[in-house]
């Protein structure tokens, strides 16, 4: 009988060979205790945290946390049903609400992750016969999405404009195209040219697609994401976001303004047949989204953080995966997957958590810690950071 395990033989060697190192498994971390957005308890020891997509710090806000206890006293521990069933109870509509508000759009659709947003709207709109065009470097709920529905999937390099408009070019006029973009990707945090991209989407007739899940709460003069600081938000058909990043609590939406939008709920397979989420993180989320739309001095103090971080860990010899500082994540580049799990675990003792990416999630086959920065990070927390950075460097002769 053949073993259906044997498909992942490399990779448990590869697991197996690092651990057997001695170095702590960097997958399997565990937060004993959560103090605040930037501080935990982890292995019993008080550690900064820079690894959390909690971008906005929206975590242990005094408003969120009261909203959520309360539903939990209205509504009970959970809804046992699909939205289309019993499972849509009075914070699911305020939410919803407050995203269209959020981003003056005409509607908005929770799922219970942002996984299941991608994978659900991506699978719906463009099935067999459609094409869709995407980055090579989307993330994987977007290309699950692009498997469930039967489309033609045509990807591009990253972020290149000028193979986009080549693949749209030499796709058929009268067939159905949707090109998929993220503002900001997750592994290097680095942002797409959107306003370019978009007008050529548009141009050869496809419709656009935004994951702005690294965006939301943090880019934009309200907090939008990179298709309204890049001035093409009316042009994007659909935005996809999730609740677990700058809202700080858990499920994932889409927003449109196309005039069909609503059957979505009675064909989207992934918001069908999912339990709806309890209605204690919906109330927890509605009075988060409402409070991220007058958080311009958070998104102020956040993009200080991100510039200190980058210029310091450039200045220190870290290798940067970009230039510049695009967005609240900082991705530094690891030699292997060895030397960087070397690393983290020297952060690690130095009280500083952030992530370990390796291949196949990180492009290019590299391996690279990837920094998520908090508003809630204070400018004497990112100094200490970078100390910590510069013992751990030396300690692993990274720098």
């Amino acid at each position: 009988m053949t073993d259906l395990f044997s498909k992942f033989d490399p990779l448990i060697e590869q697991r197996a060979a690092l651990l057997s190192t001695g170095v702590t498994d960097p997958f399997s971390l565990v937060m004993e205790k959560v103090l605040s957005p930037t501080v935990a308890i982890c292995n019993g020891r008080e550690t900064i945290l820079l690894g959390t997509y909690n971008y906005m710090g929206m975590t242990f806000d005094e408003d969120v946390i009261a909203a959520g206890k309360q539903a939990y006293d209205d509504f009970g521990a959970g809804t046992t049903g699909s939205r289309v069933l019993n499972g849509t109870f009075d914070p699911h509509k305020d939410v919803e609400a407050a995203l269209r508000e959020f981003y003056d759009m005409d509607h908005a659709m929770v799922f219970s992750t942002g996984y299941q947003a991608n994978l659900g709207i991506i699978s719906t709109i463009a099935g067999k016969g459609d094409y869709i065009i995407l980055d090579i470097d989307s993330h994987a709920s977007i290309y699950d999405g692009c498997k469930m529905g039967d489309a033609e999937i045509v990807p591009f390099r990253h972020n290149d404009i000028e193979a986009l408009e080549k693949r749209l070019k030499r796709l058929p006029a009268e067939a159905g195209k949707l090109v998929v973009l993220e503002g900001v990707y997750s592994m290097m945090g680095d942002v797409a040219p959107l306003k370019e991209m978009v007008r050529i989407s548009k141009e050869n007739g496809a419709m656009v697609l935004v994951d702005e899940a690294h965006s939301m709460g943090f880019i934009g003069q309200h907090g939008r994401g990179v298709a309204e600081e890049q001035g093409c938000i009316d042009d994007v058909d659909f935005i996809i976001g999730t609740f677990s990043k700058s809202v700080g609590t858990v499920g994932g939406f889409c927003v449109s303004n196309h005039p069909k939008f609503e059957i979505l709920r009675l064909v989207c397979r992934p918001y069908v047949f999912t339990a709806a989420l309890p209605p204690s993180v919906m109330a927890s989320s509605a009075a988060s989204v409402r409070k991220l739309m007058h958080g311009s001095n958070k998104r102020a103090h956040l993009w200080e953080n991100s510039k200190t971080l980058h210029k310091g860990l450039r200045d220190l010899g870290f290798q940067l995966g970009t230039d510049e500082p695009q967005s609240a994540i900082i991705a530094v580049i690891m030699p292997d997957l060895e030397r960087g799990a070397m690393m983290w675990e020297a952060l690690l003792k130095e009280g500083l958590y952030v992530n370990l990416a390796r291949p196949p999630a990180t492009p290019a086959g590299m391996t690279l810690l990837r920094c998520s920065l908090c508003a809630e990070h204070t400018s004497d927390q990112v100094q200490d950071i970078l100390g910590r950075f510069e013992r751990a460097g030396k300690a692993v002769s990274i720098i």
